[in-house]
């Protein structure tokens, strides 16, 4: 499934790592998440790398201890050349320098998820929110999604698949109910990033889109009207279940 997460805003990433293995394992978890994928060595290649326009990352993962040009000084180097989001991975706490350099932290081992987790955290927030409520004309479907799910399986796993996500969208949508009344705003995130991940990789573009929107913060602050807005992306939710059931009716046929 994972062919089917949207590819059009992925960013490129460089992947800094002296060990092998290591450096390997992380590209091919990114890879198949749909990441492009850039690996050097060491802090010199990357920097030959960039410096050459061999690539041209939106984010950098740089293992914090690494035989030459490495920690803190390596981090100004590609502050100085790039503009890209950089996190630092270490087996080991990073010097308290070189994690305040840096845009982000994690600590090896760590699960794959963490990684892709890290880098759509950062792809949200550079997203400008979407305004509340459904547009009638919006797409509910992603119909090349549906056509390329039509030549892997048979309509009744489709159609399994898609009652699944209809299913978890309700419960989802209680639990953010539960999470709002608690002003459990990184609950609430949660939410959404799940909400838009199960949307994204059936191409259940309203959904994934009002996932998006959760997890990017729409539902809090302190504002006077914020309580409507919430009541709104709720109903939103709710509406957008309905919708994808409908779609489903019209266009699986079991």
């Amino acid at each position: 499934m994972l062919d089917f997460i949207t590819q059009h805003d992925l960013p490129t990433v460089l992947l800094i790592d002296d060990d092998m293995v290591t450096r390997e394992v992380m590209a091919t978890v990114l890879t198949m998440s749909g990441y492009p994928v850039h690996t050097a060595d060491g802090g010199a290649q990357a920097l030959e790398l960039i410096h050459a326009n061999s690539c041209a990352p939106s984010v950098i993962l740089v293992d914090a201890q690494m035989p030459g040009l490495s920690g803190l000084e390596l981090l100004k180097k590609l502050r100085a050349q790039t503009k890209a989001r950089l996190y630092v991975i270490s087996a080991s706490d990073p010097a308290e320098e070189v994690r305040t350099a840096a845009d982000g932290f994690l600590l090896k081992p760590f699960p794959p998820e963490a990684l892709t987790r890290l880098i759509e955290d950062h792809e949200a927030s550079l997203r400008p929110a979407v305004a509340p409520g459904l547009d009638p004309k919006e797409t509910i479907i992603n119909l090349n999604t549906l056509a390329q799910l039509r030549e892997m399986m048979p309509e009744s796993a489709i159609k399994q698949i898609f009652e699944a996500i209809i299913n978890d969208l309700g419960r989802r949508t209680t639990a953010l109910e539960a999470a709002i009344a608690k002003n459990d705003w990184k609950e609430a995130r949660r939410i959404g990033h799940a909400i838009k991940g199960g949307g994204s990789m059936a191409g259940a573009m309203q959904v994934a889109r009002l996932g998006q929107l959760v997890e990017s913060g729409a539902l809090e602050g302190a504002e006077v009207n914020q309580s409507d807005n919430r009541a709104v992306i709720l109903a939103d939710l709710r509406a957008a279940a309905v919708n994808l059931q409908r779609m489903l009716d019209a266009e699986i046929k079991v």
